[in-house]
């Protein structure tokens, strides 16, 4: 760990945060597919699934592999790999050019957590660690707030501007612009010399991995990710199909409950960067956890469209600091285990793959008891808080 922070290390690292939040795109796919084709919404969960199962299948080996090649220069492949998928709608708007699409997006992105998270960890103080994940965080929630935006509204101009006056699928052109961002993050993080912590003693393997699962505090902690991160894909996803259903808002308004989602999330993890500065891990995690709890049983029974603003800002709130607590809070209880904790935390995302889908299937049945699966899922995030020492 290190003791001050260097400028030209950090900014770098956190620009590749940015480039993250691209994989949120999903839900945008979601919507636009479902104007464009006649496809059943719980066959659109596809979308999430194809981008986040990438998590589950090669989290742990591509933590392997960067224990091997360091983290830095895995780092740059995994934003290679985005940048190719951003480029792959380049060959229509159909739902298999998607998925491929999603696909290729999922696993530069599988590569991006698993790296940047740990690296990002080794260049700042470990007294800062949660402070500067929950800053990261911001960070990638302003290109998750955006990029809904870009694709619906800039990916429009940008066909006009390139000749392309069909009207159709033109909100792949703000997926052009994304691949560029990418490209030009790969460049400025491979000139810039950053530092990082070695592995010592044995090298990391498959084993290592997931003998750390058999202790009870590892496998919490990974539990806890999973569960999360499903709440926020979730959200991302079926909100839309929710908030149409159960209050009646138009399919045109109802997209932009993902931008409120995610302005939220930007402040929530900017106000967290500073209040963890003052405060403890543990406090703050409790108090996300109920707050995420309670707004989502208010959501669950929303009478409105003015509070179902209100009610989504507030489940944001409770929920975008969960994931860089629960990350910084466990690399630092086992700090020379990185490599295999951020590779088993980053399978854990793939619980971006699998409540979406629980929740998306549970909606066509009950609306309010999709909801309800995510209340579940924050009362254990709540359980983890309270034991998490």
């Amino acid at each position: 760990m290190k003791n001050k922070i260097e400028t030209r290390y950090l900014i770098p690292v956190l620009m590749v945060f940015f480039v993250m939040s691209f994989a949120d795109l999903v839900g945008t796919g979601v919507d636009e597919l479902k104007q464009s084709a006649d496809t059943p919404l719980y066959v659109l969960q596809l979308i999430p699934f194809v981008a986040l199962i990438w998590y589950f299948l090669l989290s742990v080996p591509v933590s392997i592999w960067q224990d091997k090649i360091g983290k830095k220069k895995t780092l740059s492949i995994g934003l290679l790999v985005t940048a190719a998928g951003l480029f792959v709608p380049l060959l229509g708007n159909t739902l298999p050019v998607i998925l491929g699409a999603f696909a290729l997006l999922g696993i530069g992105n599988t590569i991006i957590q698993v790296s940047a998270n740990p690296l990002l960890v080794d260049i700042v103080p470990s007294d800062k660690a949660s402070s500067y994940m929950s800053f990261s965080q911001f960070l990638k929630s302003i290109g998750s707030m955006v990029g809904p935006f870009v694709a619906a509204v800039l990916g429009p101009k940008l066909a006009i501007l390139f000749g392309d006056n069909s009207g159709e699928g033109t909100w792949r052109y703000g997926l052009y612009l994304f691949g560029f961002i990418a490209i030009l993050s790969w460049a400025w993080l491979s000139y810039a010399k950053v530092e990082e912590t070695k592995s010592e003693g044995e090298s990391a393997s498959l084993s290592s991995c997931f003998k750390l699962l058999g202790d009870k505090y590892i496998l919490a902690m990974v539990m806890a990710i999973f569960l999360v991160v499903g709440i926020d894909v979730a959200m991302n996803s079926n909100l839309g199909n929710f908030l149409e259903g159960k209050i009646g808002m138009d399919a045109e308004t109802a997209k932009y409950g993902k931008s409120m989602y995610f302005f939220a999330k930007m402040i929530g993890t900017f106000a967290g960067a500073i209040m963890l500065t003052k405060l403890s891990s543990q406090k703050f995690l409790i108090g996300s956890s109920i707050l995420a709890i309670a707004s989502l049983l208010a959501l669950a029974f929303v009478p409105s469209i003015a509070a179902a603003w209100v009610i989504i800002f507030m489940v944001s709130l409770g929920v975008s600091n969960i994931f860089p607590l629960i990350f910084s809070i466990t690399v630092r209880k086992m700090p020379e285990r990185s490599n295999e904790i951020s590779g088993l935390m980053m399978m854990a995302i793939s619980g971006g793959a699998v409540i979406p889908f629980v929740v998306g299937l549970t909606m066509s049945f009950w609306l309010s008891g999709g909801i309800l699966v995510l209340v579940a899922s924050a009362a254990y995030l709540l359980i983890v808080g309270l034991f998490s020492k």
